[in-house]
């Protein structure tokens, strides 16, 4: 239990977790000092400072090896449908992992390799990656990631529509001002890197063309740069609006209830053991959501037997100020944004899992391929807290 709470603590935390929060908190300082550092060690009036600088950044990059060490150490936890090899070896290969272990490694480097203090110098330079951490600790950056990847086919497209523009735009300048300017046009690489610079609007001015054919060439590339330029443009502003229509949507036709969960073992001489889970003593406001029977999950039906082993989930509504929210319950309106999708399909934040869908009198244990219909109530967890919810007696 100890590994799980340190895993819960270095992940990115719940606001009403203050062992947490201020970890996230405090790594985002560490990281922006530590940038403040690299940078304002390239100016002179940075000299003086030397001593006190290196100090604080020796201190980050502790902390940032720190941070990397626990990480591996509770990757089971991060990625719990593999073993604890696979999920070690599945971290440090990721990107994220990457990104740490250079945040910290070529600070050492130099203690090991004295003659090559420059280039490992060059790999520190890497750190700067590590503001995409900070990108997980808050929602609102979150989405324009989500917009890229939700408008990475139409982006793609438009980025080749403008590389074949460049091409034939290149040559054909090429071919009217090669033989006036052969020392400027020399080859079509020369009419690329005047394309480049005409159709996303930099104009250098290295280069350009003096006959009349290729000027007026450059005037009608010039104005299909400016609309080539707004198509990726136009793309991202609409998937802004879209993601913040949906999850206006998502607030505007759902209601929501902060709901505790808590889960219990039936051993030998439990009082439960063998009764039907309709004569439990529960008290009022305590329900029986699912149990947990050698590796399946069972659905009470008023009839089920408890039975030596069962790992048994109960659910109630949070008591006053407690804290540790662990799942919410969603119930869709018609217009919800959810309703008629697939689970799989469904544009949720990367930090909320569904774990049970009601419908009617029914309990679905969802799979990829459910879709959502109106009127049902979605079980979810996440890790994050929605704002304006309503609370329902449970």
């Amino acid at each position: 239990m100890r590994k799980k709470r340190v895993f819960d603590i270095i992940q990115v935390g719940n606001a009403e977790d203050v062992p947490s929060r201020l970890f996230d908190l405090a790594f985002i300082v560490m990281v922006l000092t530590n940038l403040f550092i690299a940078l304002f060690e390239t100016f002179d009036a940075s000299e003086p400072y030397l001593d006190i600088l290196n100090l604080i950044e020796f201190i980050t990059v502790i902390c940032f090896a720190i941070e990397y060490v626990l990480r591996v150490w509770t990757a089971e936890y991060l990625y719990p449908a593999m073993n604890r090899r696979k999920a070690i070896m599945y971290y440090v290969m990721s990107f994220s992992g990457i990104v740490d272990l250079f945040s910290f490694f070529p600070y050492f480097l130099p203690m090991f390799f004295p003659t090559g203090v420059v280039a490992f110098r060059m790999f520190r330079v890497i750190r700067i990656f590590r503001l995409f951490r900070v990108n997980a600790y808050y929602d609102a950056l979150n989405v324009i990631s989500d917009v890229i990847r939700g408008k990475k086919d139409q982006l793609l497209s438009s980025i080749f529509i403008i590389l074949v523009m460049m091409m034939g735009a290149s040559l054909c300048m090429y071919s009217l001002e090669h033989e006036v300017q052969p020392d400027v046009f020399q080859n079509a690489f020369s009419g690329f890197w005047w394309a480049v610079s005409t159709l996303l609007t930099v104009g250098y001015g290295d280069i350009y063309p003096i006959t009349i054919a290729g000027r007026i060439f450059g005037i009608i590339i010039t104005f299909l740069g400016v609309g080539m330029v707004a198509i990726p443009t136009g793309i991202l502003s609409a998937g802004f609006v879209e993601q913040y229509t949906r999850l206006k949507s998502f607030n505007d036709y759902s209601l929501e209830a902060d709901i505790r969960f808590v889960r219990l073992e039936v051993l030998k001489n439990h009082p439960w053991l063998g009764k039907e889970e309709k004569d439990l003593p529960l008290p009022p406001g305590l329900i029986l959501a699912v149990i947990q029977r050698k590796g399946d999950v069972v659905v009470p039906r008023g009839d089920t037997v408890i039975q030596l082993g069962d790992h048994i989930v109960l659910g109630a509504e949070g008591y006053q100020d407690d804290i540790g929210i662990a799942l919410k319950e969603v119930v869709l309106r018609k217009r919800h944004p959810w309703a008629g999708q697939m689970i799989k399909d469904l544009d949720i934040s990367r930090q909320t899992l569904i774990i049970m869908v009601r419908r009617g009198d029914k309990v679905l244990i969802p799979n990829g391929k459910l879709v959502l219909m109106p009127d049902d109530t979605v079980l979810l967890y996440s890790k994050r807290n929605i704002q304006d919810a309503k609370d329902v007696m449970v």
